[in-house]
């Protein structure tokens, strides 16, 4: 339905009834101007980073997580069917993944793989043979690709990362150690390193080919850790925890 901004005015409870039926197409000096669509209350929740506990009421499909991303600003993941709001990075937190890039960047300079800083939208799908039959859309603080040839024509990585940092914040611990953990290991990561500022410690795991953890080593202040996929990569502790 086309109606005038005129009409629209002088009848708004009017058209807010009809909206449930149809979409109203507000005109204005001919032209269309704007559009009144009915709104459907969601049946699911957005979990914020920092809530300690929450209900979902249902998993979402990877249709309904892209209509929420393309009408908010903010950044989400889908995992397991669960959206997660992410919250903004703390000075500590941006320092340390700036340290890590940096030294990262410098590592694979001239190498075929690339190490990339979020935000980058990853699709991993665990293991489903395909992503339509378990999406899963999350945000690394660092990851490291080796095969750049899977960036689709929209600029968005549809692989596998080889290697993938997560930066602990307060509100992101019980995921980042828990539930990515499980993500990234069931979907063919072969590394993942989980950084605590406030501990001034990393954990290194390293995953086998049946997709199940093969070692697990923490790393403490004034180590160096190594990497276990890419011979030379190593990070001097003290370099990366600066103050």
């Amino acid at each position: 339905m086309r109606v005038s901004t005129t009409d629209l005015q002088n009848a708004f409870g009017k058209y807010l009834s009809l909206v449930e039926k149809e979409d109203i197409i507000v005109v204005k000096n001919g032209k269309s101007v704007a559009k009144l669509v009915h709104y459907i209350e969601p049946d699911f929740y957005v979990v914020r980073e920092e809530a300690h506990s929450y209900k979902p009421v249902r998993k979402i499909s990877y249709d309904e997580y892209l209509d929420l991303v393309e009408s908010s600003d903010q950044r989400y993941e889908l995992i397991d069917g669960v959206v997660y709001l992410l919250a903004s990075p703390g000075f500590k937190h941006q320092v340390v993944v700036n340290e890590i890039a940096g030294q990262f960047y410098n590592y694979f300079k001239g190498k075929p793989c690339r190490s990339i800083t979020a935000p980058l939208d990853i699709r991993l799908f665990g293991h489903a043979t395909k992503f339509e039959e378990d999406p899963n859309v999350v945000q690394p603080d660092i990851v490291v690709i080796c095969d750049e040839e899977k960036v689709n024509e929209k600029g968005r990585y549809v692989g596998v990362p080889t290697l993938v940092v997560e930066v602990l914040s307060p509100s992101t611990k019980g995921k980042d150690l828990a539930t990515k953990l499980h993500l990234y290991m069931r979907s063919g990561v072969s590394e993942y390193w989980v950084i605590d500022p406030d501990k001034k410690s990393i954990t290194r795991y390293s995953f086998d080919e049946e997709r199940d953890i093969q070692s697990m080593d923490i790393f403490g202040e004034g180590a160096v850790i190594s990497s276990v996929v890419f011979n030379g990569l190593e990070l001097r502790l003290d370099e990366i925890f600066t103050s």
